[in-house]
């Protein structure tokens, strides 16, 4: 399996009939956010350290930062989940 990138190349698999795609497209959709997040929240960090201007956020990088870690246990689980049913992300 290829490494998906954008949102909008996983659409087939979740209209898949099948579970195991299904599961796949949901991995990497949950990957993809979870990238964009731990980005920004990186950016807004790095502006902070620097003393620059951040991105434009609305809520706090304490909060942006416990979505970020949740999202990360999530694909840990559809992780293990993949290996026990041998699906291959």
């Amino acid at each position: 399996m290829r490494k998906l990138t954008s949102l909008s190349e996983t659409v087939a698999m979740m209209n898949s009939d099948s579970y195991k795609n299904r599961l796949i497209a949901e991995y990497h959709q949950t990957k993809i956010r979870y990238e964009k997040l731990k980005d920004f929240c990186n950016r807004i960090e790095a502006a902070q350290i620097t003393g620059t201007e951040e991105p434009k956020h609305d809520c706090s990088l304490e909060l942006l930062r416990s979505q970020q870690r949740i999202m990360g246990e999530y694909l840990h689980i559809l992780e293990i989940r993949a290996v026990i049913e041998e699906v291959e992300l």
